[in-house]
């Protein structure tokens, strides 16, 4: 089929219909709670706050929008990804833990998921203390003083709020199309996309031919990226693997060939994930100390805080190093060739001119990350990307997710895996009428 019969099929299929429809469904359900705020939120000074913070619309970005209504759902999916990164670092410590999810197949992971859920909790309480702490600092807090009655409800609220998106991201993924959390936080990064066009519309009419030479650079260059990002998302080194022949009675198995595909960016979005944290958890700090009373500590943090600026170089270097490093370690933390070595040896598959076992392992090793150079490098550039644009297009502030960063490789991956599901159900539905 052509892609648009493709797309007439999806929704003439009655089931493939009601899947995107329920989709569509929770989107607004999610969008409805990212608009209604916790109690004692002044509005005004809340968008002081966010003009005069890049941190915090960096991090309002990051969790789709819902933290500049501080709204019941302000940390976004934020907590309980957090936990199941957690969870997937203490493999690395806890052999019990590693075995559990490598080993015990679906129910292991389901014990494993089940984990980060019960992490989410204290996750999302910790973090919302600490937002109501600093949105209630200042002299013109954008939360109003709280009773610890108050507090204590607004706290649960944030909690209540975390697990209910986290409840609707495993809802869509039951008994919708796509990886449910992903398909919200992309819901959260497209949110503001009409108010944005409108703005870019009022800015044209007022800028005329200049700004619009200026649009036209950073719509070609977001169509660049974008083409990057789907070629290097897609991009495989496939290994050929073939498997002996055994004879077992009458019957031969094996003797056919095939592939071992290695992603050029095995670790996705993750390793721009845990370095945002890590530069956002000393500015956080800093910001925090900045409004104190002693003038000295407020000096030291504000220099931090102006150090770490998004829109400084310093801060661009940090974040290129940061997650050009940790695409090698989030690797080396899934990625196991001995293990891969191991199964292949057992199914009696080998790669050609390469021992099995050790070798093999080691073969594996050198191929994964010579390839992961060139992913690493990739993440690193897309990362600092909107930084270098804006130097280019500095009128444009509309739209950035289209020119790089999480935003971009979240949007990506999500249209395209979950077009590939709905390929999978499309086929699946055509062989079920012969």
């Amino acid at each position: 089929m052509k892609w648009h019969e493709k797309i007439l099929f999806v929704f003439k299929d009655r089931q493939l219909r009601n899947k995107i429809l329920f989709v569509l469904g929770v989107f607004a359900v999610f969008r409805l709670a990212a608009n209604i705020p916790i109690t004692g939120v002044d509005i005004e000074n809340l968008k002081r706050f966010f003009e005069s913070n890049q941190f915090l619309g960096l991090m309002n970005l990051f969790v789709g929008g819902t933290l500049s209504n501080m709204s019941i759902v302000m940390l976004g999916l934020g907590p309980y990804i957090t936990g199941v990164i957690i969870i997937q670092l203490l493999t690395m410590i806890f052999p019990k833990l590693e075995k559990m999810y490598k080993e015990e197949g679906e129910a292991g992971r389901a014990k494993f998921n089940q984990y980060g859920r019960i992490l989410t909790v204290p996750l999302a309480a910790l973090q919302g203390y600490a937002m109501i702490t600093l949105f209630r600092s200042g002299s013109n807090p954008a939360i109003g003083a709280l009773t610890p009655l108050q507090l204590t409800v607004a706290i649960i609220t944030i909690v209540a709020g975390a697990l209910f998106l986290m409840w609707l991201g495993e809802l869509i993924t039951e008994k919708g199309i796509g990886n449910g959390v992903s398909l919200l936080i992309f819901a959260g990064i497209v949110d503001r996309t009409p108010a944005e066009i409108y703005q870019l519309i009022q800015k044209f009419e007022a800028g005329g031919a200049s700004f619009l030479l200026e649009l036209i650079g950073f719509l070609v260059m977001s169509l660049i990226i974008i083409a990057a990002v789907v070629f290097i998302t897609e991009a495989r080194r496939n290994i050929p693997v073939s498997y002996a022949k055994r004879v077992k009675g009458s019957r031969v198995y094996g003797g056919s060939s095939t592939y071992l595909p290695i992603n050029i960016n095995p670790a996705g979005v993750i390793p721009i994930i845990f370095a945002l944290s890590i530069l956002m958890f000393p500015a956080f700090i800093a910001n925090f100390l900045s409004r104190g009373g002693n003038q000295i500590i407020a000096g030291i943090a504000q220099a931090i805080n102006n150090f770490l600026s998004p829109s400084n170089w310093p801060y661009g270097v940090l974040y290129f190093i940061l997650v050009f490093l940790f695409t090698y370690f989030y690797t080396a933390v899934t990625f196991d060739p001995k293990s891969i070595a191991e199964n292949l040896q057992k199914m009696g598959g080998f790669v050609p001119g390469i021992r099995p076992g050790k070798s093999t392992a080691d073969f594996l090793h050198k191929i994964l990350y010579r390839t992961l150079f060139l992913g690493a490098l990739f993440l690193g550039l897309i990362a600092v990307m909107p930084s270098i644009i804006q130097h280019f297009t500095p009128d444009i502030k509309e739209l950035r997710f289209l020119i790089g960063g999480t935003s971009l490789l979240i949007m990506v991956s999500v249209v395209l895996e979950t077009w590939r599901q709905l390929k999978a159900q499309m086929e699946m539905r055509e062989y079920d009428r012969f």
